[in-house]
């Protein structure tokens, strides 16, 4: 299948599909919630505003963050943590969402990890162009927990790959509505997002957004 053929297929709603052991894709599973999380994503910009984070290298980050629960994700130059203030504003971060934790629970039990308590969601905003290298998520000190990653907006090419950055890469299209999970065996693979293609989305305009759930404490 070329490239241009594999953007231009969108995935069927409803469908589950097994990237390996311990990694789902549940193919529109956000789109029942997708009014009431887009209207509290507002409400945590409006408190905690989208923010382009500087890595401890001194580069830019290309994609824009904020984040809601009792910690959120922040990196500067002193590295990348977890923090229960916003150093922006110096306050704690939003609470997180009802409807967040919700989904989020769900999905993890429908990938099979009952019992899912997320302290964290990193909220990703991406423009055109905007990319994710791929990376290990391995600050949290709860990696018993599973990842779960919802997809709004454009789509985006997920790239999934092994438990070494060289290991070969899996390419999906992850489309609006889709929520991917993965822990267990597949919880500290490398995983990263593809340069994000222009386009228009009607419920984001020219962005994507990207909600993370973690067990970070």
């Amino acid at each position: 299948m070329t490239a241009s053929l594999f953007d231009e297929v969108p995935p069927m709603p409803g469908r589950r599909e097994e990237l390996c052991e311990g990694a789902v894709i549940l193919r529109g599973y956000a789109l029942a919630d997708e009014a009431l999380i887009l209207a509290a994503v507002r409400d945590i910009a409006a408190n905690a505003p989208f923010r382009h984070l500087i890595t401890p290298g001194g580069f830019r980050m290309s994609v824009a963050m904020t984040n809601c629960g009792t910690l959120g994700w922040v990196s500067d130059r002193s590295g990348y943590r977890y923090d229960a203030i916003d150093p922006d504003s110096g306050r704690p971060w939003p609470p997180m969402p009802g409807v967040f934790r919700q989904l989020a629970q769900k999905a993890a039990t429908e990938a099979r990890f009952p019992g899912f308590e997320p302290d964290v969601c990193l909220v990703n905003r991406y423009e055109p162009g905007a990319r994710l290298t791929l990376h290990q998520d391995r600050n949290e000190r709860g990696v018993a927990a599973p990842i779960v990653s919802v997809s709004l907006g454009l789509p985006a090419v997920f790239l999934f790959g092994g438990l070494r950055r060289s290991d070969k890469t899996q390419r999906m299209q992850l489309t609006h509505g889709d929520v991917a999970v993965w822990g267990g065996p597949a919880r500290m693979r490398y995983h990263g997002i593809a340069p994000l293609k222009a386009g228009y989305h009607p419920s984001t305009g020219a962005n994507r957004l990207n909600l993370t759930f973690r067990r970070a404490a």
